[in-house]
């Protein structure tokens, strides 16, 4: 299966609720590969590697999860990344 590879910014009220946590199950449920960590500017970083269907069902689980937390979302394609070995928090 293609792999593909996604950079996802969070905005809203995504810090300090547990969404990081929350962020690392629901990837993790999809096998995904990549970090999340808090932004200085009060946004949250997602960097998710596996299978495109995969990224974007998460991402999609997540936003029902934090419901009106979430006021955006931005997704954009990046390159794979072998370094990544399974999804982690870091900081």
């Amino acid at each position: 299966m293609e792999q593909s590879a996604k950079h996802i910014v969070f905005s809203g009220r995504v810090q300090g609720v547990g969404f990081r946590f929350t962020v690392l199950n629901i990837a993790n449920r999809y096998m995904l590969k990549g970090i999340v960590r808090n932004l200085p500017d009060g946004t949250v970083e997602m960097i998710a590697q596996g299978s495109a269907e995969d990224i974007d069902s998460c991402i999609e689980d997540i936003k029902e999860s934090f419901g009106g937390n979430v006021r955006e979302t931005r997704v954009q394609e990046t390159c794979y990344n072998l370094q990544y070995e399974d999804f982690k928090i870091t900081f």
